[in-house]
């Protein structure tokens, strides 16, 4: 039987669901994996008792930081090599480096942690600090690892990922952009270990109601994410507030939590939008149907992003979706076709994206002429908006599956890790790498 460790910053997690996804496809398949946390979870997640940590790095007990010292002196020459980027090779300035220094340490308390396992291989979700922790940790069983890169960890907190792209054995990542940056910055780095391994959601075989025009009740507008910085719900509320001036009715929902709330509840207040925007807090996965629901559209204002789950999500809803064309997302969000997009940074487009698709949804006093030019030119606009949900519904479908990309992710994983092992790759997965 093969023995994977595998280790995300914080798990479970509300919102990275798909760790919990591939741990159970990987046991499906007979895999023995024993899933770590860097940081201690928080109370029962509603994953259930079974996706809980077997190993969490955080609060340690003295004689696993004793042992984990030992660990580095006794077996230093696996580790000599990585020292070296730590101490004087890479970009990455002085307090980056005594963070990995550090982070080296924690990776010695992994492997003392693991040793008695037997770990064949072990794998890591983000390119983070937990990826360094999770190669020194390999390096000193005898192991070997894989990391899963989505979006900053890539793109804004690649911290000594040169290092991590040259040392591991194969690279999974979310989307074509994102190997193609990494073959493009990171020179030397064999082609053949960066794969595009895509993440999916459920997609309803039920066909949603086709959209209604709307007479007097807002459009309802929906965003979904932590409350983060890179998320850049700022640029939401601005955009909220140019449609309030513009005499443009709408709600606005925002569901997460973060670190960026209170700051979003003084741009509440100061741009007056009390009455308009709602900030929901986190929102159970139990209750994201019902509250996709209620939406007529779903917005992303995020600077950095792989392939939003949340996207996927609207879309296999039959919603309407409008995100930047930034990094992987035209690769899911085709302008027109499969949704909206507007070009990043840009608050006059997003707001001009956001009349449009409004002009297609309601009749009101603002809009009365821009509606008599938009159905003159096309007298069924509802039906458009129609055209473009049930696109998005079958290209989800197709391309960002949950249950066939798990598969795939399996295949390739055993593939990787145990070539030994009888797989069956799907069709879809070798259309992907494409």
């Amino acid at each position: 039987m093969v023995t994977v460790a595998y280790l995300s910053n914080q798990f479970p997690s509300p919102v990275e669901p798909y760790v919990v996804e591939e741990i159970e496809e990987l046991r499906r398949r007979g895999v023995r994996v024993i899933a770590g946390s860097v940081r201690k979870p928080k109370t029962q997640s509603e994953f259930g008792i079974g996706c809980m940590p077997e190993v969490v790095l955080e609060a340690l007990p003295a004689i696993v930081l004793l042992r984990a010292a030992w660990f580095c002196v006794a077996r230093w020459n696996r580790i000599s090599s990585l020292m070296a980027w730590v101490f004087y090779r890479g970009p990455e300035g002085p307090y980056q480096r005594m963070k990995a220094l550090a982070h080296t340490w924690l990776g010695a308390c992994y492997a003392v942690r693991l040793e008695k396992h037997g770990v064949d291989h072990i794998h890591v979700h983000h390119g983070y600090f937990g990826s360094w922790i999770a190669m020194v940790a390999a390096r000193l069983v005898g192991a070997e690892f894989s990391m899963t890169l989505h979006g900053s960890d890539l793109l804004l907190h690649g911290t000594f990922l040169e290092a991590k792209l040259r040392n591991c054995a194969f690279c999974l990542t979310v989307s074509e952009y994102n190997r193609n940056y990494v073959l493009e910055h990171y020179a030397g780095i064999d082609p053949a270990k960066v794969i595009v391994s895509r993440m999916g959601v459920e997609v309803s075989v039920r066909e949603p109601l086709a959209l209604a025009m709307r007479d007097s009740e807002p459009p309802v507008l929906l965003a979904v994410g932590r409350l983060h910085a890179v998320k850049d719900h700022a640029f939401l509320l601005r955009a909220c507030a140019q449609l309030r001036d513009l005499n443009a009715d709408f709600t606005c929902l925002i569901a997460g939590e973060g670190p960026e709330r209170r700051q979003l509840e003084a741009l509440i207040q100061k741009y007056g939008l009390q009455e308009r925007v709602t900030l929901l807090g986190e929102v159970a996965r139990s209750s994201m149907t019902a509250l996709y629901d209620r939406a007529d559209a779903v917005v992303l204002t995020s600077r950095s992003e792989g392939i939003p789950l949340v996207l996927m999500e609207a879309m296999a809803r039959g919603k309407i979706v409008l995100a930047p064309a930034i990094t992987g997302i035209p690769e899911l969000v085709i302008p027109g076709e499969t949704g909206f997009l507007y070009e990043p940074g840009s608050l006059s487009s997003f707001v001009q994206r956001l009349l449009f698709i409004r002009s297609l949804m309601v009749r009101s006093p603002m809009t009365a002429q821009h509606d008599h030019a938009v159905r003159h030119s096309n007298p069924s606009a509802a039906r458009q908006l129609d055209w473009v949900r049930h696109a998005a519904r079958v290209y989800v479908r197709h391309n960002f599956n949950r249950q066939w990309n798990l598969e795939s992710f399996g295949d390739l994983f055993l593939q990787r890790v145990a070539p030994q092992t009888e797989s069956v790759p799907r069709e879809n997965f070798v259309l992907q790498q494409i």
